[in-house]
């Protein structure tokens, strides 16, 4: 593994070490054992897309693997200006040693990726979400103690959550069943990995993806760069909501996660988010040690 660029491109047992990893890092943490496998690295951090979990988890990480990130606007870098990305990545590959990317274009970040020496990490694109769905995976385990005979729901929007809860939710040994009105289906290519695997569903039918389910994931209904549209997905996905009916047929011990920031009220009531608090922001803590598995896989020097 070179480069976190997109979930469909790691296999099974890539995924379980990064969970493992982000495990032992966790517990390191907890009992106050201090780890510095990147001391002396620095990651730069390009931000087309503002966040808060996002900047503040990998920063944190990368402190506390012993390393420096550096925050990097698209504003205050030359791609920002034009550069074509083949040139940013030979720079900043003879001035870091790793790169994390928060932007738009999935194919920016392979470009990067392609042209770059050092490991580059997706911090998310409009297609795919990969260290928030290793987080997402590495919380079930910690709840459930595994994925085997696990059945994930999402409902909502098919959007980059979507996608990379349904390759990760798979690859892992879940059934994965999708409620998506067909409108907002998923990405081609992630549906046509998805129905050649046992156990994917989608269906326009929230108490059927929800029935019997083990967990249960939303996101919100516009996504960032989506906010002209949110009336119109408002009306789209009226009762494509996680509310207390959805609760009653999902399992009795069922989870709930979501990746924040929740709209109250929209893809999520408050009673059921409040009710599964908890578990939302063990997910978003996880984010913090997930990636810190990542990096230390990545850029951890032989």
């Amino acid at each position: 593994m070179k480069d976190l660029l997109k979930l469909l491109d790691l296999s099974r047992d890539e995924i379980i070490r990064i969970l493992d990893v982000a495990y032992d890092l966790k517990t390191k943490q907890k009992k106050g054992i201090e780890f510095q496998p990147l001391k002396g690295q620095t990651l730069g951090m390009i931000f087309e897309k503002s966040s808060t979990r996002t900047r503040v988890s990998f920063e944190v990480g990368m402190y506390q693997l012993g390393g420096t990130a550096l925050f990097l606007s698209a504003r205050d870098l030359q791609i920002g200006r034009g550069e074509p990305v083949q040139d940013t990545a030979r720079v900043l590959s003879r001035y870091l040693d790793g790169i994390m990317i928060r932007t738009y274009s999935q194919e920016e970040v392979e470009e990067l990726a392609k042209y770059a020496d050092i490991p580059v990490i997706n911090g998310l694109t409009d297609f795919c979400h990969p260290c928030q769905v290793l987080a997402d995976l590495e919380t079930i385990r910690e709840y459930k103690g595994g994925f085997n005979g696990l059945k994930m729901a999402y409902i909502g929007d098919g959007n980059n959550m979507a996608n990379s809860l349904i390759v990760g939710g798979l690859k892992v040994g879940m059934q994965v069943s999708c409620a998506i009105p067909k409108d907002y289906y998923p990405s081609p290519e992630v549906l046509a990995w998805a129905e050649k695997q046992p156990g994917f569903q989608i269906t326009q039918n929230v108490m059927e993806a929800a029935e019997g389910a083990d967990v249960l994931f939303t996101d919100v209904w516009a996504s960032m760069g989506m906010e002209g549209e949110a009336e119109k997905r408002a009306r789209a996905f009226q009762g494509w909501q996680i509310n207390r009916d959805v609760m009653l047929v999902a399992k009795k011990d069922a989870m709930v996660q979501h990746c924040l920031p929740a709209h109250r009220g929209e893809e999520i009531t408050e009673e059921v988010f409040e009710a599964h608090a908890n578990e939302i922001f063990d997910e978003a803590e996880n984010r913090l040690h997930a990636q810190k598995a990542v990096m230390t896989i990545l850029m951890e020097k032989e």
